[in-house]
């Protein structure tokens, strides 16, 4: 993390909690994107957060009926 802030050890020791994750966090997602493997790896995590269906998407792929039941 420190490397990704720019701040030094004892920086980063002095963050208040809260910001502390937020930059973790940051920091992860951005050593992720770096590679394929790791973009694939967050592609995938977006996709599982998901809660509801992307209807244009799949209107797209499977034509506004849909593939069961259409025409």
């Amino acid at each position: 993390m420190a490397e990704y802030t720019g701040l030094n050890f004892l920086q980063v020791g002095e963050l208040n909690y809260l910001q502390y994750l937020i930059w973790r966090r940051d920091a992860y997602i951005h050593m992720l994107s770096r590679t394929e493997a790791g973009q694939e790896y967050l592609d995938n995590a977006w996709r599982m957060e998901q809660t509801k269906p992307d209807r244009a998407g799949l209107r797209k792929k499977f034509g506004k009926e849909g593939a069961i039941g259409g025409k």
